[in-house]
């Protein structure tokens, strides 16, 4: 293995160009798990960025992140810049789970469908967020999230990779010129085809200790509609397109309506909540599902296959 080092600002470290030859316990591995084990110290965006670009060679030629290794591959990696220990902390497991879930990107946009459970900026109780662990991984401090999705709301998450696109796409969605559509399961059933809620919402009213949004008169205006998708024994899937953005919105509607959100923890049941999560339905059951944007873009993720594994065990309960 020939290998060059160089200091550089910050107490960096840079490397010159590696080559390595695999051996039989390498054997059998995606070169993308190889190197995230390999490259410890560099940010596993930069090795897919890398992989991607064909900066990574594999006995001269360019290789996918999920080409498995052989023994007697010739592995080049290009100069890399190793960080040190002053940078934010993010799991590499996060990061490579963030990467696999991008659906769309150019020089402006990101567009990924957000894991839930996972919230997208840091907070008072929380080191890192997925805005953090996107910066940290691809070296990219101008990275902002366009809007946002609760932490515990799967679909499409926008990110803007330049000031300009950032600001561009908020002002969008401030000018409610992004169409967006959302998949929910409530709990019991419903008996309309649709039902369209208009109120106004104020956010962080003090109840019970917790921070919670309720209908006042004196909100903001917060406007759903609600459409009967499949109805299921105890509940029913819905779609809900919504004019407006408001904190916890869908939530607080579809409670106001006598049907929270399934593993709805802050508007919910509780005696609902454990009666669902007893059956395997253990999430909050709230994804964006779709965004459609004036310029003409439009993304769309469906919710994935434990989605619809969950709402099949339901149905047969």
């Amino acid at each position: 293995m020939q290998k060059d080092t160089s200091t550089a600002a910050g107490g960096a470290t840079r490397t010159g160009v590696t080559r390595l030859t695999i051996d039989a316990d390498t054997e059998g591995q995606r070169i993308d798990n190889f190197l995230k084990k390999h490259l410890k110290d560099v940010p596993m965006g930069h090795v897919y960025r890398i992989i991607r670009s064909g900066q990574v060679r594999v006995n001269g030629g360019r290789v996918k992140p999920t080409r498995k290794l052989l023994k007697g591959d010739e592995l080049r990696l290009p100069p890399l810049l190793r960080h040190g220990n002053g940078d934010p902390a993010i799991p590499g497991g996060v990061q490579q789970r963030l990467e696999e879930a991008i659906i769309f990107e150019d020089d402006e946009l990101i567009v990924l469908a957000k894991p839930e459970g996972l919230a997208v900026h840091a907070g008072s109780n929380l080191p890192f967020g997925i805005i953090e662990s996107l910066r940290v991984s691809r070296d990219e401090t101008r990275l902002e999230l366009i809007h946002r999705l609760d932490r515990d709301t799967s679909g499409c998450l926008m990110i803007g990779k330049t000031l300009t696109a950032t600001r561009h796409y908020q002002d969008m969605f401030r000018q409610r010129q992004v169409h967006k559509t959302y998949r929910a399961l409530v709990t019991g059933r419903w008996h309309v085809d649709s039902k369209q809620v208009s109120n106004r919402l104020v956010t962080n009213r003090v109840i019970g200790g917790e921070r919670m949004v309720v209908v006042d008169a004196a909100g903001k205006l917060a406007e759903s509609c609600f459409s009967t998708l499949r109805t299921l024994p105890a509940a029913t899937e819905m779609t809900i397109t919504i004019a407006t953005g408001r904190t916890h919105q869908i939530r607080v509607h579809s409670a106001g309506c006598g049907h929270p959100v399934v593993g709805d923890r802050k508007y919910g049941d509780n005696a609902d909540n454990k009666k669902f999560h007893g059956l395997g339905l253990k999430r909050l059951f709230l994804h964006a599902e779709r965004l459609v944007l004036a310029d003409g873009r439009e993304f769309e993720i469906e919710p994935g296959t434990q989605w619809q594994d969950d709402l099949a065990r339901l149905e047969r309960n």
